[in-house]
């Protein structure tokens, strides 16, 4: 029989104020980026990236709670059932830690790659961390078939809310795969606080500016 996984109960006091600060800055940020989303829609509307202008998928969120994430639209319409019509092409994907290269990728339109390299995809996530299905730091939403990979550790990960920043994607993002990226995103539930979770926003934004692991 395996040993009971430990779970770090978060204070009231942390949750109180980890909600505030991802109030005010998520508030600030959609004010802030609110031209990148009339210049995204702008070259969504005549380029080759013609639909949508958000794409929605459903990631596991706070106690398993599923919710809708939002992000930029980068990939063609119905991409989704590429991956299903393709058995191929899905099980190199969910191999290759749920991503494909870009290159090998053929979802990906030529301004979504854009996108997803400086990170500007994320931006509409704020609409989430406003909606509190999100907060700014914590593990990444995954999607269902990747709690497999967290086993009977699945718990403790889904114990506190998924972030748009962590410590995953500070430490490299999609250069660290499964299993190795559990342990660091475990991490973060063990070590969480108002002082780590600055450190990691810092971390994070360095990350960005470096492009780590961004595709």
């Amino acid at each position: 029989m395996s040993e009971k996984v430990k779970i770090k109960q978060q204070t009231k006091s942390y949750l109180f104020w980890k909600r505030f600060f991802d109030i005010v800055l998520s508030s600030g940020a959609l004010v802030c980026f609110s031209p990148v989303f009339l210049a995204v829609f702008i070259m969504n509307r005549f380029g080759d990236n013609k639909g949508p202008l958000f794409y929605k998928q459903e990631r596991i969120g706070w106690h398993g709670k599923p919710f809708k994430i939002y992000k930029f639209r980068s990939m063609v319409v119905n991409a989704d059932k590429i991956l299903e019509n393709d058995p191929e092409l899905y099980a190199k994907y969910v191999a290759n830690n749920y991503k494909l290269e870009p290159e090998e990728d053929p979802r990906i339109t030529r301004l979504g790659e854009w996108l997803r390299k400086t990170s500007i995809d994320e931006i509409p996530q704020f609409l989430n961390i406003l909606r509190g299905e999100m907060s700014i730091i914590g593990p990444r939403p995954v999607v269902k078939a990747e709690l497999a990979e967290y086993g009977d550790r699945v718990d403790k990960f889904l114990s506190v809310k998924p972030g748009a920043m962590g410590l995953w994607q500070s430490s490299g993002r999609s250069n660290i795969p499964y299993p190795e990226r559990c342990g660091v995103e475990l991490e973060y539930v063990d070590e969480a606080s108002l002082g780590f979770d600055m450190k990691i926003m810092f971390k994070n934004i360095i990350s960005i500016f470096k492009r780590d692991g961004a595709y």
